[in-house]
């Protein structure tokens, strides 16, 4: 019996690297490295087109994909939804999520925008009902008020409760079919006061920050420079979103650089962020847009 005691602490000591190596993977998949997709029917319209997106998701440790979902070209509905079913299914062998990419300038407003807005909402339920083994697994929504001439301006907010209330009814729909939902915010949208901010931060479970243009190929600064900037603005931000507000229920906030501001340098400014916010609870990772700008998809006859 005497003998037995090694074995037993050999045993637990492999017991316990397991749990700490399940729960360090664990850990690492709750950050969202994500990847905007748009035109789907175009830039995916060859089985090659989907394998170079699948193999640029694993160079570049993505977790999910946003692929942008249209039924309005009613002529090639079928075709669509054969090539959204064979790319969710080759990304889901790779363990990557798929989330249904919306987009409006107007669906924050009550009526007809927002009903057109809910029932691209619906299509996306009916298409994971037709093809529940390469279903979606979430919706991403990219509606853009600010984009109309009556929204612009630094602290021109008064579209927030009407984008607000739209992005809970989508929310109800996305929640009833276990989908998860994310939308995608301007910074100008962290500048409100805190009611605003609550309004905005309670409507949806997941928002991505497109913190743009704070560096250019072409604007004389080094690596390391713009590596600060990015870094000193993400905390910055991430900070101003969550000023004075401890709810319990608030979404969670990734960060979304995008190609044109750094190129080459993509993969190295996305690991920046993760470096600078990875201990911050609020945040939920980074995402790149898009592939529609990269090298890849250009090789693999994106238009």
């Amino acid at each position: 019996m005497a003998r037995s005691g090694p074995k037993r602490i050999s045993h637990f000591i492999c017991a316990l690297g397991l749990v700490c190596i399940c729960a360090f993977s664990a850990a690492g998949q709750d950050t969202v490295h994500g990847l905007w997709v748009w035109k789907t029917p175009a830039a995916l319209a060859s089985p090659s087109s989907v394998t170079s997106l699948r193999d640029f998701c694993r160079a570049q440790h993505i977790t999910e994909v946003y692929l942008s979902f249209s039924h309005d070209a009613k002529a090639n509905e079928a075709n669509i939804d054969q090539t959204l079913a064979s790319t969710i299914r080759e990304l889901h062998k790779s363990g990557i999520r798929v989330e249904a990419l919306l987009s409006s300038t107007d669906a924050d407003q009550a009526g007809k925008h927002r009903e057109k807005l809910l029932g691209h909402t619906q299509e996306v339920l009916a298409f994971n009902v037709s093809h529940p083994r390469s279903a979606f697994d979430g919706v991403h929504l990219d509606v853009e008020p600010q984009q109309r001439p009556e929204n612009k301006g630094a602290g021109n907010l008064r579209f927030l409760p009407d984008l607000a209330e739209t992005f809970r009814e989508v929310r109800k729909l996305a929640e009833s079919a276990r989908l998860s939902l994310n939308a995608d915010i301007q910074n100008k949208l962290l500048k409100g006061d805190i009611d605003q901010r609550r309004m905005l931060l309670t409507s949806v479970p997941r928002l991505t920050l497109m913190l743009y243009e704070l560096s250019s190929p072409n604007d004389g600064a080094s690596t390391a420079q713009k590596t600060q900037k990015l870094r000193s603005e993400s905390q910055r931000f991430i900070g101003m979103a969550y000023a004075g507000i401890d709810d319990a229920d608030v979404a969670k906030l990734s960060i979304a650089l995008r190609t044109p501001d750094y190129e080459g340098l993509m993969p190295e400014m996305l690991e920046t962020v993760d470096r600078t916010l990875g201990s911050n609870p609020h945040y939920l990772g980074w995402a790149w847009h898009s592939w529609n700008d990269s090298s890849e998809s250009d090789a693999a006859g994106t238009p």
